[in-house]
C-alpha cells in the first residue's frame, strides 16, 4: 500500500511542478498578444510558485513513502 501511494504522490508532484512551470512561462510571456499596459495592469498571480512548491513537497513525501514501503516489503 505505501508503494502505491508513494508512486501516486511522485506522479502527482511531477505533474504539479510541470503545471507550475508552464503557468509561470505563460505569465511572463510578453509575446502573448497583450500590450505592456495590459500586462502591468493584470493582477499578480502567484499560484505558479505554490504549484511548484507543492509539487516538490509531494515528490519528497512520495519518495519517503516509496522508501518506507520498500523497506517493509524487503524486511517485512
Amino acid at each position: 500500500m505505501p508503494l502505491g501511494m508513494g508512486g501516486l504522490f511522485v506522479v502527482l508532484g511531477i505533474a504539479l511542478v510541470l503545471r507550475g512551470k508552464s503557468a509561470e512561462k505563460g505569465h511572463y510571456d510578453l509575446s502573448a498578444g497583450m500590450d505592456v499596459k495590459e500586462y502591468l495592469g493584470q493582477e499578480v498571480q502567484p499560484e505558479f510558485e505554490s504549484l511548484k512548491v507543492g509539487g516538490w513537497i509531494a515528490i519528497a513525501v512520495g519518495l519517503l513513502m516509496l522508501a518506507m514501503g520498500g523497506a517493509f516489503w524487503l524486511w517485512g
